[in-house]
Parts: C-alpha cells; structure tokens; sequence
C-alpha cells in the first residue's frame, strides 16, 4: 500500500477506530447544522427585535401601543407582553400608597427579570454543544490515532521483513483520526466564538429594554409620547398575553 486512503480504516479498521471516525462525523454534521439553525435564528431576532422596538416607541396612542405589543415578534416583545400582563393582573396596583407602589414596583421587576432571563437562556442554546465539541473532539481524534497505531504496530511485529512501505500506509492513516478531530473541533470553537459575541450584543439590547419597559410601566409620564399625546396602558385580552412560541 504505497498511496494513503481514508477509506482503509473503514476496510481494515477494527470496531472501535471505525467508531471514532463515525463519532466525529456525527459531531461534525451536528455542528454545522447547529451552525446555520442558530445563525438564522439570530439574525431573525435582531431583525424582530428592531421592527418592535421602532413600533413600540413611535406609537402615538394607547391603540397602536397595544397592537405593537399584540402583534410584536421576538424576544423584547415577549418581554413587553408579560410585563404588561403583570401590571394589568397584579390585584394591588390600585393601591396609590408608598408601601403599594413598593410592593407593585418589586413585583414588576421580578416579572422582567423572569422574563429577562427566559429569554438570555433561549439564546444560549446550542452553546454547550458547540464548546463540547470543541474542547472533545481534538481528543477523540487522538483517541482513535493512538489506537491505530497501537494495532498497526501489532500487525507489522508478526511480520518476517518489514519495509517502509508496510509501515508508513497504517501509520499514516491512523493519523487522519487525528486531522478528523480538528476538521471537527476548529469550526465548532470558531461558531462558539461568533454565537458568543452576537449573543453578549442581544443580552445588552435585552437589558436596556427591560430598564425602558419598567419605567414605562411603573411612570406614565415617561410613557412614549406623540404630538403631545399620552399614551395610557390598558389591558390586554387574556388570550392574547400568551407569549409568542418563537424561540431563540
């Protein structure tokens, strides 16, 4: 065998090499499949987040703010719909008393938070996937190299005469398990990376927004405002404070 061929560990290979290169591969489609889910979904959030945003802010009156928050898409409308819920459901929101707006202010922020944090979670999902194989997957890799080359070197020692030939063939493919393992890892470490960095630029988006809902909620005179008109929340139905099935 003088040429190398990927294909000689899966002739000649015995279970367990054969496995690491199936292992790798799955890991590897995976990966990439996470890849184009989470970027599309991504992309399509900030887009949605952006759209909301612009309606929710420019609305002039208490009937488009309540159709911005009906109809709104992704995780900041979300956000907007439960906290308005909140305000509307919490039974002692008429109580005009300090100990009333304390209790009322607390409960807002709790909501928000929950809400907040729902939606900082979706958008790390996948992540544990891309690290894991990332941080796995060279070492599967060298897993399956070592095990080749310990068999190799176990088949060339019952041979009469060994040539440069004989060895270099099922060395040399052996240490493709090991190339296999970063074709696997290096697009998962760069995806991570990426996905972190995008995810860290939405968190802040998410808590800037989640300080603008309180005050809009919790203070009408900072309520969005339009040729002098104030916006006052109303309530909205309950079939419609469901939030949105849209996930990051």
């Amino acid at each position: 065998m003088t040429e190398p061929n990927i294909l000689y560990v899966f002739y000649h290979g015995d279970i367990v090499l054969i496995g690491v290169f199936l292992i790798l591969l799955v890991l590897s489609i995976v990966t990439w499949a996470i890849a184009a889910t989470k970027g599309l979904s991504l992309m399509e959030t900030r887009r949605a987040n952006r759209r909301f945003l612009r309606t929710f802010w420019e609305a002039g009156s208490a009937s488009s703010l309540r159709e911005a928050v009906l109809s709104g898409r992704g995780p900041l409308a979300e956000m907007a719909r439960e906290g308005w819920q909140a305000m509307e459901t919490y039974p002692g929101r008429h109580d005009t008393s300090p100990k009333g707006e304390q209790r009322l202010d607390d409960h807002m922020i709790r909501t928000i938070r929950q809400s907040l944090d729902r939606q900082q979670l979706r958008l790390q999902a996948g992540q544990t996937f891309l690290a894991s194989v990332g941080s796995l997957a060279p070492f599967i890799g060298l897993f399956g190299t070592v095990w080749g080359i310990h068999n190799a070197l176990i088949e060339l020692s019952i041979l009469q005469s060994v040539s440069m030939d004989l060895v270099a063939g099922p060395l040399g493919e052996a240490l493709v398990a090991t190339a296999a393992g970063l074709a696997a890892a290096i697009p998962a470490v760069a995806f991570y990376n990426v996905f972190n960095r995008f995810n860290r630029l939405l968190q802040q988006d998410f808590e800037a927004f989640a300080h603008d809902l309180h005050a809009f909620l919790m203070h009408s005179d900072q309520a969005p405002r339009s040729r002098g008109s104030r916006v006052d929340v109303q309530p909205l139905p309950a079939s419609d404070t469901r939030p949105s099935a849209e996930g990051v």
